[in-house]
C-alpha cells in the first residue's frame, strides 16, 4: 500500500478544511484518514498511481491548505518519503527509483510535530543529524532538484 501524508499550513487546521469542503470530502469519503502528526492527514492507496491522482484531484484545497503532499512508496523506500513532484516525476517515469536518493528534505519530529525541515544532500549511507532543533525521530522526504534548490 502506498501512503499519502498532507501537512496542514500553520495557520489553518487541516482537516477540518478537507472535509468541510464537498468537493475534497467525496475525494476522501473511501479512505480512512489518520493524523500521524499534528495538523496531519494520512491515508493509504493502493498505488503510486492512485496517489498522485488522489493529489492532483486535491490540488485546488492542497495549494491553499497544506504545506507539504508526501507519499511513500513502498517499491521505492519503505523509510524514506517522497514529495509530490517527485512521485508523480517516479509515476511518469522520468526518475528512475534508484536515482532518487540524492536530494533530501529532513524534518524533525518532536511531541507529534513536524518541525522546519533541513535539505541534506545524500553523499554516502549515513545521512547528516538533524541539528535545528532537539528531536525525538526525523522524517525523511525525498525531492527533487528543482525542490531542492527552491
Amino acid at each position: 500500500m502506498t501512503r499519502v501524508c498532507l501537512v496542514g499550513s500553520e495557520d489553518v487546521e487541516l482537516r477540518y478544511e478537507l472535509v468541510s469542503r464537498e468537493t475534497a470530502r467525496n475525494a476522501l469519503a473511501t479512505y480512512d484518514l489518520r493524523e500521524p502528526y499534528r495538523n496531519t492527514v494520512a491515508l493509504e492507496t493502493v498505488s503510486l498511481g492512485a496517489a498522485v491522482a488522489l493529489l492532483n484531484d486535491l490540488n485546488w484545497y492542497l495549494v491553499r491548505f497544506a504545506d507539504e503532499s508526501l507519499v511513500l512508496e513502498p517499491s521505492v523506500s519503505d523509510e524514506e518519503w517522497l514529495s509530490r513532484d517527485l512521485a508523480a516525476a517516479i509515476r511518469d517515469n522520468d526518475v528512475a527509483a534508484e536515482d532518487s536518493e540524492r536530494f533530501l528534505k529532513v524534518f524533525g519530529v518532536s511531541d507529534g510535530e513536524l518541525l522546519e525541515p533541513m535539505f541534506v544532500t545524500r553523499t554516502g549511507h549515513e545521512l547528516p543529524e538533524y541539528d535545528l532543533h532537539e528531536v525525538d525521530d526525523t522524517l525523511v522526504v525525498r525531492v527533487t532538484e528543482d525542490e531542492f534548490g527552491a
